[in-house]
């Protein structure tokens, strides 16, 4: 086994669900140290922390999340694939990262620098900090954001609404004439938001609604007093705009807590000469501000991450790397020529 897939070997084996993911960014900082960056912790939460490192001052950044999904699942290697718990999302994309810094660092080319944040995979939390504590010499023009995309550069990719739907009603037998039922009234808002059209974009689609949990009532013979629903919405509009048509769904009887997740649409800068595509999934992109013009590529495939297929090619993190660094080459020439 070579020094690339054993790295990214040892990597998968270290468990970084969301909320424990110190010990993988302890390897990641000896990782970075060993290449000469220079290296900081950023206090996120107890027992949590951002990594960043940095050769001189950062004009590219190169972000990815530390987080992982549950359940933890251990590497395996076979003749094309290496897999495991963040294989692909994202433990290969800081391994590419990685070695095509160090490739550009033997090239002489030290304007590079590394944000790998926690909580990508939950809220953000660690992106969200990120922006709010940059400080100099933190003003990079581009910041590449590693996730799956089958190597190809992304155009933009929805916004986000997170909501809960809470609904009020009266409690009492159900043989009587009573009410209302909270559930009975949740039920018809979800009816009345899943036939709501929330829009659509030429690039990125329509609008998409899902209602991922329900909770409500005592038991079957009682009228509910009380229930609710964790609702989110995929969004091709501003965040006000989605909260109107959602409150239009609502009823005397439901109200609506939205999250402080929620972001618009987010767009993507594409090299010249490449073809865009637009995703569904989200990223820590939308958060993070004062870190310069998003690009959206990496190795894998997004229908791998998050499954118990997780995996990632040795090709793909091999071509990964050589565009990673004919990236940066480029986009810092680019800047050059502009003055």
């Amino acid at each position: 086994m070579d020094e690339l897939l054993r790295t990214l070997v040892e990597w998968i084996e270290i468990p970084s669900v969301t909320g424990e993911e110190a010990d993988y960014g302890d390897a990641l900082e000896r990782a970075l140290q060993a290449e000469g960056f220079a290296t900081e912790r950023q206090h996120v939460a107890p027992g949590r922390f951002n990594l960043l490192a940095r050769a001189g001052e950062p004009k590219v950044v190169f972000c990815t999340h530390l987080d992982t999904v549950p359940p933890f699942i251990g590497a395996r290697v076979d003749s094309e694939f290496i897999h495991g718990r963040g294989s692909c999302d994202a433990k290969g994309q800081a391994l590419a990262m990685l070695t095509a810094a160090r490739e550009l660092l033997a090239g002489g080319e030290d304007r590079i620098g590394f944000l790998f944040t926690v909580g990508e995979e939950i809220d953000s939390l660690g992106a969200q900090v990120a922006s709010r504590e940059r400080r100099a010499p933190w003003n990079p023009r581009w910041t590449i954001v590693g996730e799956p995309t089958s190597g190809r550069f992304i155009s933009g990719h929805k916004g986000i609404f997170k909501a809960r739907l809470e609904a009020r009603g009266v409690a009492g037998h159900s043989s009587q004439p009573i009410g209302p039922s909270a559930i009975h009234e949740l039920v018809g808002c979800c009816s009345r938001l899943l036939a709501q059209d929330f829009g659509s974009d030429p690039v990125l689609g329509p609008a998409t609604v899902n209602i991922g949990e329900i909770t409500g009532g005592v038991a079957p013979n009682v009228v509910a007093e009380r229930a609710e629903a964790e609702i989110l919405l995929r969004t091709v509009s501003d965040p006000d705009q989605v909260e109107a048509g959602i409150r239009a769904c609502l009823g005397e009887c439901v109200t609506l807590e939205r999250s402080a997740e929620c972001y618009a649409p987010v767009t993507f800068h594409v090299p010249p000469g490449e073809e865009a595509h637009p995703v569904a999934f989200g990223t820590d992109a939308p958060h993070l501000d004062g870190f310069g013009e998003p690009l959206l590529f990496g190795a894998g495939d997004i229908r791998d991450a998050h499954t118990d297929h997780e995996k990632v090619g040795r090709a793909q993190i091999e071509a990964c790397v050589a565009r990673h660094v004919r990236t940066v080459r480029d986009l810092l020439a680019a800047a050059e020529a502009e003055g």
